[in-house]
């Protein structure tokens, strides 16, 4: 699978475990597992190369999480005595509507006619993200638990929600 460049971003999440000392790899062969148990149709992963910063900045490993629309980016390192996780979800388009939906008139038509906003559509995005950050979730639990130390609150499992609207209707 290709690398994915979201064109908006829906929601993010983030937590940094204390204490807790594992490789990137380790924690996305565990995420890997936990989607395969979900059988979910036409979802894919693979680790993909993403840019720090610039045209000349270092690469960092992802686990690139696809679904049709949307792509999840999962980031998992070492971050001093501890261990950073983190994932994106994004709205992807390409191709002749997402061109024709940046034009001013055609634009409107293209997102309304054509591809208008569903509750399908909302709906199938929150599956694929209930999915995802629960396997993410679980990992985590799980290598926590391993290693004895506190499991994720509710508080902390929360994702955070752009203008989720907004990031749909586009896509």
């Amino acid at each position: 699978m290709a690398k994915v460049a979201p064109t908006s971003i829906i929601s993010h999440w983030n937590h940094m475990a204390q204490g807790l000392a594992l490789s990137s790899n380790e924690f996305y062969s565990e995420i890997e597992r936990l989607l395969k148990d979900h059988s979910v149709k036409d979802m894919k992963s693979d680790r993909v190369n993403l840019s720090e910063g610039g045209l000349l900045s270092a690469k960092r490993e992802y686990l690139q999480v696809r679904r049709g629309d949307h792509v999840f980016h999962v980031c998992a390192a070492p971050f001093g005595s501890g261990f950073f996780v983190s994932w994106w979800l994004g709205a992807v388009e390409s191709g002749i509507l997402a061109w024709l939906s940046s034009k001013p008139v055609i634009g409107f038509l293209v997102q309304n006619l054509v591809k208008p906003l569903t509750y399908y559509k909302i709906d199938t995005a929150l599956m694929f993200q209930s999915i995802t950050h629960s396997a993410v979730a679980q990992a985590l639990d799980s290598l926590l638990s391993a290693k004895g130390l506190r499991a994720l609150s509710e508080t902390e499992r929360k994702p955070i929600m752009r203008d989720f609207f907004a990031s749909m209707s586009s896509g």
